[in-house]
């Protein structure tokens, strides 16, 4: 297949924004705190299953969630994606009713898988499926009729997905070679509750689509999520953000809980996989979303951000492209900005089927 023509870049640099197995590292307070690498047990939130790779099959109480999540940016700049596959669907209003119902809901009456292509070819996808429809085990997860396998050394993924809200749709396969697994986690609360695994953030992605016809290769990221209690109930707001160095990747990570206590993380992931945890650049404003959702980055002091381009900007959510200066480095990178208190609210929720649909097959 040829690629689909373009007009021109999206962004100009990578595009970003997570059980496998070892013992919980600690909080992170303030950024100040090297991420521990212990040998893998086996019996943790997060981690590398036997040194094989991402689970699929760890246990989710009810009303918890676990996401794997993919983005890649393509050589010449002019094709992105997103793709996150989720059990337990942390943005679904219908999860979210359901636990307003009383007790603990099933995550597995909640599973979707979220495509997002941006450049010239635009598709969005995010369909709801309950436990029928879904099929897992340490190597493997499939949500209605896509797909995620993990090789042993690569992750392939199969598509095929209705976009929302115009209808078309998005099929094919996409590849994931990792040049690394990290091995590590992060507490991102301090009871514990949710944790996040930044898995191979050094990775070469090849997307071949039938529909939209589309054929790419670049530099891409897989991380995974995975907590026991709701989003909401845990954090006031996040921002995410990830972008290639000469050597690695920098990934920045800022929550605000509901305690009122503040999170900032700061990692430098070699290439070899190692990961070192540096103070926090000075804060960065970035423009307010359409919706008001704020975003803020980091930034060499002396240095400030600048938003690039918009590629989703919601009434709770935005996600952009930036340009920074990390570590001594300019760099263009990969941005989320997360408000949970918007997202709670019962006129967001409203909207949302509108864009994420539920099916039962």
């Amino acid at each position: 297949m040829e690629p689909y023509p373009s007009d021109g870049p999206i962004g100009g640099g990578l595009i970003r924004p997570s059980e496998l197995g070892m013992p919980d590292p600690g909080p992170l307070p303030c950024g100040r705190r090297f991420v521990a690498a212990p040998a893998p047990t086996g019996n943790v939130p997060l981690g590398v299953a036997n040194d094989r790779g991402p689970r699929f099959d760890r246990p989710i109480p009810g009303s918890g969630y676990s996401w794997w999540y993919i983005d890649a940016l393509s050589d010449d700049g002019k094709h992105g994606l997103t793709l996150i596959f989720f059990i337990g669907s942390v943005f679904s209003p219908y999860y979210a009713w359901a636990r307003r119902k009383g007790g603990p809901a099933e995550p597995l009456d909640h599973c979707s898988v979220n495509v997002c292509l941006y450049g010239a070819t635009k598709r969005w996808s995010m369909t709801e499926r309950n436990r029928s429809a879904v099929n897992r085990s340490i190597d493997t997860l499939v949500i209605g009729p896509s797909a995620l396998r993990w090789t042993g050394s690569a992750l392939e993924i199969r598509l095929s997905e209705r976009t929302f809200p115009l209808p078309g749709r998005i099929q094919g396969t996409i590849r994931v070679h990792p040049r690394a697994l990290t091995g590590h986690s992060v507490r991102l609360d301090a009871e514990g509750e949710h944790f996040w695994s930044p898995l191979a953030p050094d990775s070469r992605v090849e997307v071949e689509l039938s529909h939209p016809r589309l054929r790419w290769s670049g530099p891409g990221y897989f991380d995974t999520n995975s907590g026991i209690v709701p989003l909401e109930k845990s954090f006031v707001r996040w921002t995410w953000s990830r972008a290639p160095l000469q050597n690695g990747t920098a990934v920045l990570y800022d929550v605000t809980r509901r305690d009122g206590s503040d999170l900032a993380v700061a990692l430098r992931i070699g290439r070899d996989g190692k990961v070192e945890e540096s103070d926090s650049p000075p804060v960065s404003a970035l423009p307010r979303g359409t919706w008001g959702v704020e975003r803020i980055t980091r930034a060499d002091s002396g240095h400030a951000a600048h938003l690039t381009e918009v590629l989703e900007d919601t009434p709770f959510y935005t996600r952009s492209v930036i340009e920074t200066r990390l570590f001594g480095e300019k760099v263009t990178g990969f941005h989320e900005s997360l408000c949970l208190d918007r997202f709670r609210t019962g006129w967001v929720q409203a909207l949302l089927p509108f864009r994420m649909p539920r099916r039962f097959r």
